[in-house]
Order: structure tokens, then sequence, then C-alpha cells
């Protein structure tokens, strides 16, 4: 067994909230490439992976929890939010969700340094509306990507396109496009409404669906050109929005 298939193996007694998954090989193939170097971007394109899932007496009580906020709450983790808390009802579970998804990080990309964005619960849109969504992220601007963990737990789904964007012709792209901006295909015509664009797009595997309650590690973005970014979008837009 190699070190890190150990030190994987050894990691579930330190967690609270996460379950670290077993991997077939490809993905022990994959995870070696990026704990080597995370600078891969030919394994970027193959990302993002499920890594571990949330128990789910964990997720019964942030469901259970979010109910009782009837929009959606917005929480920004920064040095104060660090320093002297939060009194917000779903700050212990951000709490115990950031520490496991450290642990996970040290173990699979332990030379990046992490940051933490935010985290949001309440009533999102459909299919599940009440949960909690959180990005979990590391920051090197020396790097060709940085990695991120995010996590829908009792939420929407998160759809994400795969492979690599250097491959997709110019017909995907503006579909994908109009998906992103929840507007019709410019050129008009049959299956250019967004609904018919995201059906289309999941049925030819070019979008692909982010499982709920899993933490997944994918790739965001930076100032290198040679950045393969995982983008990612919720089943529905709000309103006017992204």
């Amino acid at each position: 067994m190699t070190s890190l298939r150990h030190a994987w193996a050894s990691l579930a007694p330190q967690l609270t909230l996460l379950q670290p998954l077993p991997f077939p090989a490809a993905g022990w193939a994959l995870l070696e490439r990026l704990h080597a170097g995370f600078n891969d971007r030919d394994a970027h394109t193959r990302l993002p992976l499920a890594v571990a899932r949330v128990r789910p007496e964990a997720c019964r009580a942030i469901h259970a929890l979010a109910r009782r906020c009837d929009d959606v709450e917005t929480v920004i983790v920064d040095a104060p939010w660090e320093r002297d808390g939060a009194a917000e009802p779903m700050a212990a579970f951000a709490r115990q969700f950031n520490a496991d998804v450290d642990a996970l990080m040290a173990v699979l990309v332990p030379a990046a340094r992490y940051r933490k964005g935010h985290y949001a619960y309440g009533r999102f849109t459909v299919p599940a509306p009440h949960g909690l969504h959180t990005d979990h992220s590391a920051e090197d601007p020396a790097a060709t990507g940085e990695p991120i963990c995010i996590a829908r737990i009792a939420t929407l789904g998160t759809h994400y396109v795969a492979g690599d964007d250097r491959a997709r012709d110019a017909g995907t792209r503006r579909r994908l496009e109009a998906l992103r901006y929840w507007t019709p295909l410019p050129e008009g015509g049959p299956g250019g409404e967004p609904e018919a664009l995201l059906d289309a797009l999941l049925a030819q595997g070019i979008l692909r669906t982010i499982p709920v309650d899993h933490v997944v590690l994918m790739v965001a973005g930076n100032a290198s050109p040679d950045t393969q970014v995982t983008q990612h979008m919720a089943a529905r837009p709000p309103a006017g929005g992204l």
C-alpha cells in the first residue's frame, strides 16, 4: 500500500461530519498524480472526483436546521468569523465541515494553502430546496489550478461541465453560454430553450451532476492561461441571475 493510500485509510476516525470514500484503481491513479503535483492540466480535465460523503445523521440534522430558514442565508468565512465565531445556527456544522475538509485536503493535496470563502443555507430552488452548500478552496498564485472541495448537503444538485474546455467546438460553447445565463440560443430553433439545452447537454454527457451529500474535489481558476477550470452551475438559476 502506498503512503497516500495508507494515510487515506487511516483518516476516518479523525472526521466528525464526513466519511472518506474508497476509490477504484482509476481514481487512485488520478489522485496519486494530483498528490504528486497539482499543476497537471490533463488530470484536471478528469475531475471532479467524489472524495467523501456526509454522514446520514449529519445530513438529517442539516436539513432540519435549514428548513427553519425560508430564505437563503449566506455567511462569509473570513478572519473575524474564524476569530469571533458566528451566532447563526449553521455555524457549528460549517466549522465541522471545514475542519474535516482540511483533514481530507492535507492528505490529498498537502502542498496547498487553504481558504474558505463562504457557505449558504436555507431555501434554495428546485428540486430539493432546503439545505447547505459550501465551497472550500485553496489558493496558490504559482499553480495552474487551485484545488477546491464543494458540497451540496440535503439540497439541489449542481451540474458541471465535463472534460477539457479546449476540446469543445463553437456550437457547444454557445449552448453552454446560453445555459449559464438561462437564455435561448441566439439562433433560435427547436431545442434552443434553456430547459431543452439542459436536458440535451446532460444526455450527451457534456454536463454531469455532482452527487448531493458528497464532497467533490475539483479545480478553481486563477490567472494562469493554462488553467482548466471546472465550470459548475445550479440545476436552475434564480430569476434574472447566473
